[in-house]
């Protein structure tokens, strides 16, 4: 479990602690003495209290530690473009910077509003998080580049309620965990609409909700993690995305990780047309362990180069954490093509519900071992059999089950052959 921070320092404590010098006020619309910028030979960043500024070209930096490139607070409105902004030092603490920010390149906090448009965003140190909103404060991005390449360094982020809205952004983060699109403790909301986004270093997925997190007409590529990753009682939702897994772990991961990070034990992921690409040969698309799963599926193109469609297991998700439960997963397709194998554990629950027409070719609990094995399957809808199948519940809304082909294999339900 993460340690509880200290609360923030303030830039002006960071600024006397390298004697930085407070310049005159910025140009603005409305600029009072709390609207600053600061410089030194390491850092020249801009930070506002109150007030409502506009700026454009300007360049902010600074290479000292817990100091990024622009910070708003106290109900600050500021908007930046054409704006080039950088740092490259490193946190002091990486809880704080994951919690409320600091080291942040860009960072809203205290109900401050940021609007960036046109912007080239990067940072290099530890915890180098790109663009950052926390508590009752709202970023809005409109076609911004990041680039994060330290550990810890995520490219957009939101916690403790922070709002954050990207359109047509360009983001890539490379180091360890540093999930591309994020959340963290308190949750947050971020709502992203077209653009590219692009994870490279271990443990570093697309996106990593432990809040709200929705993704519309957006390219999503994890090459070292999973796309998809809802921990606690979150969700996330990708509608026309273009969605590709290179790395030979599992698509998307649906957990409790009983870090404190995320309340809660039923995740939800919801995926509606655009595709979703696996290939890796092992693990499965989609995993679920110490939680409570919704997967919902709507005429998503599905390409999985693994056997395994979905894992509901008691099992494990990074270097020494292990799960104390099983997992319990609904996955729910409508007008949808999947096929697998559906593995469930001795301590885990699955239930499968093909509607409107769905078509599932794949086997269910192979092994015999699940606590509960359901499907659900309408008049519609289809499913052919690749291996046997043992279930603890059939619910056929065609009872000859001519819609259900055996190819060879046979179906259980409660001990009892029905094909």
């Amino acid at each position: 479990m993460k340690a509880k921070m200290k609360k923030l320092l303030t830039i002006a404590l960071v600024c006397s602690a390298v004697a930085c010098k407070k310049e005159t006020s910025v140009s603005s619309s409305t600029s009072t003495s709390d609207s600053t910028t600061s410089s030194s030979s390491s850092t020249t960043y801009y930070y506002q209290s109150g007030s409502t500024v506009t700026q454009t070209g300007k360049t902010y930096y600074s290479t000292i530690s817990d100091t990024g490139g622009v910070e708003v607070t106290n109900s600050g409105i500021y908007t930046l473009s054409d704006a080039r902004i950088w740092s490259s030092g490193s946190t002091t603490s990486t809880d704080s910077s994951s919690f409320y920010g600091l080291n942040a390149c860009v960072l809203a906090t205290g109900g401050a509003t940021i609007t960036l448009s046109n912007d080239s965003i990067s940072t290099s140190g530890i915890s180098g998080n790109g663009v950052y909103s926390y508590g009752s404060s709202t970023v809005t991005l409109s076609t911004d580049t990041i680039n994060c390449t330290g550990s810890g360094g995520h490219g957009i982020y939101a916690a403790g309620g922070g709002v954050l809205k990207a359109t047509d952004v360009i983001a890539v983060t490379t180091g360890s965990s540093a999930s591309v699109i994020a959340t963290d403790r308190g949750g947050g909301t971020i709502t992203v609409s077209g653009g590219s986004y692009t994870s490279g270093g271990s443990n570093s997925a697309d996106v990593y909700s432990t809040g709200t997190i929705t993704v519309t007409g957006a390219t999503l590529t994890a090459t070292a993690a999973e796309a998809v990753v809802v921990e606690g009682a979150n969700n996330a939702t990708l509608t026309n995305c273009t969605t590709k897994v290179t790395y030979d772990k599992w698509g998307a991961l649906i957990y409790q990780s009983t870090s404190g990070d995320a309340s809660g034990t039923v995740g939800t992921l919801t995926i509606t047309g655009g595709s979703y690409t696996y290939t890796g040969t092992s693990g499965g698309l989609f995993y679920n362990t110490n939680d409570s799963a919704y997967i919902y599926l709507n005429d998503v193109t599905i390409s999985n180069s693994c056997d395994t469609l979905l894992r509901s297991m008691e099992g494990s998700w990074g270097q020494s954490s292990t799960a104390s439960s099983g997992g319990n997963t609904r996955l729910i397709c409508d007008d949808q093509t999947i096929s697998g194998l559906i593995y469930i554990d001795g301590s885990s629950e699955a239930t499968l519900k093909l509607t409107d027409g769905s078509v599932f070719s794949g086997s269910v609990n192979p092994g015999d071992v699940a606590k509960v094995a359901a499907v659900v399957i309408d008049a519609s809808s289809s499913w052919t059999l690749t291996g046997d199948t043992y279930l603890t519940s059939l619910t056929d809304a065609t009872t000859s089950y001519s819609n259900i082909t055996a190819n060879g294999y046979k179906l259980y339900v409660n001990g009892t052959e029905i094909l």
